[in-house]
């Protein structure tokens, strides 16, 4: 199996819509940039296999199914994006799965309130369409449920601006 040993594993939501959006609508762009100062993207081997994080990848406690007294520090996934062939972005019904994350409980709703007809299956995962017609209950509830950025964070990037 080939490696892409220059394929960055953390994105932006601006460098995703630049290499992933040439098909997106000016809508869908200006809506998923929302995103962009509270979320990065991770992905694996697949470059079209976005998960979506909170952008200081906050850890909370997990109970493992192991041992339910047992508790980890996980981070959540709010969602995966998919981007096909053809340049159409989709939100799947799960995450990639990995020992340090948890899906977030808006990702089954959601999908499930997804009214698509235009569905694709990849890997062990189905993803819906998103278009402009649902593309801004996509985005307002994800910002929902990711919370803000914390003060300290802004201190670092405001320093950051400054040199």
């Amino acid at each position: 199996m080939n490696r892409n040993y220059k394929l960055k594993k953390t994105i932006s939501m601006k460098k995703f819509i630049s290499e992933l959006g040439d098909n997106f609508s000016e809508h869908m762009k200006k809506r998923l940039l929302e995103l962009d100062f509270r979320c990065v993207l991770t992905r694996k081997s697949d470059p079209q296999k976005l998960d979506l994080k909170h952008v200081e990848h906050t850890k909370y406690d997990s109970k493992t199914k192991d041992d339910s007294s047992n508790k980890s520090q996980k981070e959540y996934t709010y969602a995966e994006f998919i981007v096909d062939d053809e340049g159409d972005l989709y939100f799947a019904n799960t995450c990639t799965k990995e020992p340090t994350t948890m899906e977030s409980t808006i990702i089954d709703k959601l999908y499930s309130t997804l009214d698509n007809t235009s569905v694709i299956t990849r890997e062990d995962c189905m993803a819906k369409k998103l278009d402009d017609n649902n593309i801004d209950y996509v985005v307002d509830s994800l910002l929902s449920e990711c919370p803000d950025v914390s003060q300290e964070y802004l201190d670092v990037i405001k320093h950051m601006l400054s040199i």
